[in-house]
């Protein structure tokens, strides 16, 4: 454990200083400990942010640590530096990726049981009740929306109400590929429209898996590489499920989102440690 602390911690500190990035030097806590002590928590303690600042209070770690209250408030002001570190991650992924094939998929994170729904304070509309189709069962809360590379390293990611279908967060996604690039989906993904887009402005083949009835079917050899690709995609998710807790503390939507955030950026820097 020490060692991938000092690598998570000496990770965040480059990037902060490869951005340049400004803060007080009569700070008591510099903001890559306070990164460091919430990827942490979501690393080794399933989001607990006390137990991570309690192990790393000790001399050896950050002796400077500041009070849950404080703590809180600091990881709130730096959320853009979060997502600044995963797209710096997101950049040395796809250059890694020679082959240049990614895959998309979706996961649900619900933020409470269905037998609390009425209870439920951190979100209270219906947009936010979901249906997993693997699972057969609905859920209340939100949806991840992935994207990785064949090795399963996360490159983009961002978060819509859980009854938002794949095919209307296709959308959402940017793309921002190399050209000649495929990215493979599954069935919920099938939208000519934005196929055809993709083909001519970037040179990128997006290849969902086709329908019964599909006008556009595919080769046997794309549908055996979008079974191999699935694999992939399910390994990135359940890596990120294995980091996930039963049910993820927080007050406030935006401390909800900011944690699942985290724990995307930790699978992240997984594949670093």
């Amino acid at each position: 454990m020490d060692a991938q602390i000092t690598v998570i911690y000496c990770l965040c500190d480059d990037v902060l200083k490869a951005l340049h990035h400004w803060e007080d030097p009569q700070r008591r806590m510099t903001d890559a400990e306070v990164m460091t002590t919430a990827i942490v928590a979501m690393v080794f303690f399933g989001g607990n942010f006390e137990r991570a600042r309690k192990l790393l209070k000790a001399p050896t770690y950050i002796p400077n640590m500041l009070s849950k209250s404080r703590f809180t408030r600091r990881l709130h002001a730096i959320s853009g530096l979060v997502r600044s570190l995963f797209d710096l991650l997101s950049q040395t992924w796809k250059a890694l990726n020679r082959e240049a094939i990614y895959i998309i998929d979706s996961f649900p994170v619900a933020a409470c049981d269905t037998i609390r729904i009425p209870r439920a304070k951190i979100y209270q509309r219906e947009v936010y009740r979901g249906y997993t189709a693997s699972k057969k069962r609905y859920f209340y809360g939100l949806k991840i929306h992935l994207m990785v590379t064949q090795g399963g390293q996360p490159v983009e990611f961002f978060l819509t109400p859980g009854s938002f279908s794949d095919a209307r967060a296709l959308h959402g996604f940017t793309f921002d590929l190399p050209e000649g690039s495929t990215v493979y989906a599954d069935k919920a993904y099938n939208d000519y429209q934005t196929e055809d887009l993709l083909q001519e402005a970037a040179d990128i083949r997006l290849q969902p898996i086709r329908k019964k009835n599909s006008k556009r079917p595919l080769p046997a050899y794309v549908i055996y590489l979008q079974e191999h690709a699935r694999k992939m995609i399910e390994t990135a998710g359940s890596m990120i499920e294995r980091l996930l807790p039963k049910s993820i503390h927080a007050v406030t939507a935006q401390g909800f989102e900011l944690k699942v955030a985290l724990f995307v950026l930790a699978s992240s820097i997984h594949y670093t440690l």
